[in-house]
């Protein structure tokens, strides 16, 4: 029988490097999320690199939406959110892809039960749909963030940590403040440079966002962090910051932040995309 062996230290490190390979092409065909759970028989991913805090603009938002529901804090009338609002704190890898469901563990509402009065107000669910959740099915919009907690357990420990350590990053860089302070407030007719909100943001915290746009309008806004919760750039620095920014971004050059409108009745369908 033919021997399948390597021969040869050349043909070794040949071989070692079609192998090498074979798992980079198999796992950029795995899409951009790696959702592999430990503690199930199944190796769990490496850490991540950094943390993105994302956070929602509800006059985008709630613009999209033509349900109410109990859950849905669009529909809370004078009482719906004005600023922006938590999606989530993911934690991500350098190469723009992020793990997710690193563990089975369920959502327990009842380990963040002294936080629900926060979460409600500042984390609250903008849909009426149950996104789905690491432990199948469908739940909560809580229950569906926790799976990037699950990743983020080398860090921030268990689920009540996760959620409060998001909570407290959220009031420490309070993105709506410095908008409101450099004179970005909600309008339903102005329009913005997208440079100036994002020197803004510079100049306060000394790092770069990320900006996700609809029509025009700021949809998400994403601040960057090191492990020990230091904001770094979310965008890689270039000659021309403003040309990396608008290339990058879903974002035109002026954009608008829209004020809360008053909803209709028809589902819009609208899915939760992390």
């Amino acid at each position: 029988m033919k021997s399948f062996l390597p021969k040869s230290k050349s043909e070794l490190l040949l071989w070692q490097m079609h192998a090498f390979i074979i798992l980079v092409v198999a796992g950029l065909c795995s899409g951009s999320s790696l959702e592999i759970n430990g503690g199930d028989g199944v190796a769990a991913p490496r850490e991540f690199d950094y943390f993105k805090l994302a956070l929602q603009w509800p006059g985008t938002i709630c613009q999209r939406n033509r349900h109410c529901c109990s859950s849905n804090a669009c529909c809370r009338r004078s009482n719906a959110p004005t600023e922006f609002t938590i999606h989530g704190l993911w934690p991500d890898y350098s190469d723009g892809t992020w793990p997710a469901c690193c563990t089975r563990s369920s959502f327990d509402i009842k380990e963040i039960s002294t936080l629900l009065d926060p979460l409600e107000k500042y984390w609250p669910s903008l849909s009426c749909g149950s996104p789905s959740k690491c432990s199948g099915g469908k739940g909560s919009f809580w229950g569906h963030e926790k799976k990037h907690g699950t990743c983020s357990s080398p860090v921030v420990g268990d689920e009540y940590n996760y959620f409060l350590t998001t909570l407290n990053v959220y009031f420490k860089y309070n993105v709506t403040r410095v908008l409101y302070e450099a004179g970005y407030v909600p309008s339903n007719s102005e329009r913005y440079p997208l440079g100036g909100i994002v020197s803004a943001i510079e100049n306060a915290f000394h790092a770069t966002p990320s900006l996700a746009c609809s029509n025009g309008a700021v949809k998400e806004l994403y601040l960057c962090f090191y492990k020990d919760f230091k904001p770094r750039d979310c965008a890689v620095r270039s000659r021309s910051l403003q040309s990396e920014i608008f290339s990058q971004s879903s974002c035109p050059k002026y954009v608008s932040l829209p004020g809360h409108v008053s909803l209709g009745v028809e589902d819009d369908g609208i899915a939760m995309s992390r």
